[in-house]
């Protein structure tokens, strides 16, 4: 038999296949109507195991067998997500308890930013709420997070993701332990400085304080200069420090706002090794709300601990063509090589593509939480 002959054959197979697969489909349409009235969950986990155990032993290899097995994972993979829409189309696609944010008098709210006068922090909420706003600052991430948890403020403004450092991986965790939301975020460039009292040079430094992440986005700058580290909350904590001390063998890495803020010198402008360099950060509030033009959504799940799980969870986002930005994981307590994932994607939670993803996303992962559409 020449190629052609086994090609022909390979297309009247497929011609098959297909009409079986829409036949199949047919029949899940129907398993659909039963599920939409009767309440019945789409996903069964036990169904969906004795069948693929019961599929691999029909074939006649070790190597079908686990083929076939892959191929009825995608086929009943499909089917759910066919059900899910359908669902949704008939009123069912759960209610995600977020509602539209109405606007606000900027005058009328109170944000609490982390670290002292000078921070970044600050830097990133004058930006995003304007000079004006009724503010005050907390030491501590986890303080932040309480004042809007307890209501003393409305927002909080925090860092989430610097692009040279990584994740800030404590506001990750606190995003799981509270019940606060993203409602938007702000970039802000990070410019680095060496800062010292007035009138002193660079010849008088023997110690350095500043943030880990801002010590070691200017490792480089540092690493020759044979002056002790020491890290601190926060950059603008470091330079109250340094002012307060007015020790000229002190200094700090901090920015030209901290050094205005407490009248440091700039002994050095630029000093991060990565030029490029910007920190995100998040706005966040204590209500489940969102933005009408709103077109990223934050969310953290849990998998089974067990092959293809993260595969089959994300393709539920490839299924109804939504853009994946990002992707974390940090380790769960007390249990030793699982983890938590954290996904950013593109779109609002009043898109049906969304809400089809979210629901599959719902029924196929543990302690799944929208973290905010912003």
């Amino acid at each position: 038999m020449d190629l052609l002959d086994l090609r022909n054959q390979l297309d009247g197979i497929d011609r098959q296949i297909v009409d079986l697969y829409e036949k199949r489909m047919e029949v899940c349409e129907q398993v659909a109507a039963y599920k939409i009235e009767t309440g019945k969950r789409v996903f069964d986990k036990e169904r969906e195991m004795a069948k693929l155990k019961a599929v691999s032993e029909m074939t006649h290899n070790e190597f079908n067998a686990k083929g076939v097995s892959e191929l009825f994972e995608q086929i009943m993979s499909l089917s759910r997500k066919r059900q899910y829409q359908l669902l949704a189309e008939n009123g069912k696609g759960g209610n995600l308890a977020f509602l539209e944010m109405e606007d606000y008098d900027p005058k009328k709210i109170r944000v609490v930013f982390q670290g002292a006068e000078g921070a970044y922090s600050q830097m990133a909420m004058m930006k995003y709420f304007g000079d004006d706003v009724n503010c005050f600052n907390v030491n501590t991430f986890r303080d932040a997070m309480l004042a809007i948890d307890e209501g003393s403020a409305d927002f909080a403004v925090l860092p989430i993701e610097n692009s040279s450092a990584g994740i800030v991986s404590e506001i990750y965790d606190l995003l799981v332990e509270f019940e606060n939301f993203i409602v938007g975020e702000q970039i802000i460039a990070v410019e680095h400085c060496l800062l010292g009292t007035p009138g002193a040079s660079k010849e008088d430094i023997k110690v350095v304080y500043s943030h880990p992440q801002s010590l070691m986005q200017t490792a480089h700058y540092l690493q020759d200069t044979g002056w002790q580290q020491i890290s601190m909350k926060n950059n603008a904590f470091a330079a109250q420090k340094v002012a307060a001390d007015a020790d000229k063998s002190q200094a700090a890495i901090a920015s030209a706002h901290a050094a205005k803020t407490y009248g440091l010198e700039i002994l050095e402008q630029g000093v991060n090794d990565e030029k490029n360099n910007s920190t995100r950060f998040i706005i966040i509030t204590n209500q489940k709300v969102y933005a009408k033009d709103a077109n990223k959504i934050s969310l953290c799940f849990e998998v089974s601990h067990e092959s293809g799980a993260l595969y089959h969870t994300l393709s539920h986002l490839i299924f109804n063509g939504l853009n994946m930005t990002k992707i974390e994981s940090r380790p769960l307590p007390g249990r030793n090589w699982e983890y938590r994932f954290f996904l950013d994607f593109e779109g609002n939670l009043n898109d049906p593509a969304v809400k089809n993803a979210l629901r599959g996303l719902r029924e196929e992962t543990k302690n799944m939480k929208i973290l905010g559409n912003y």
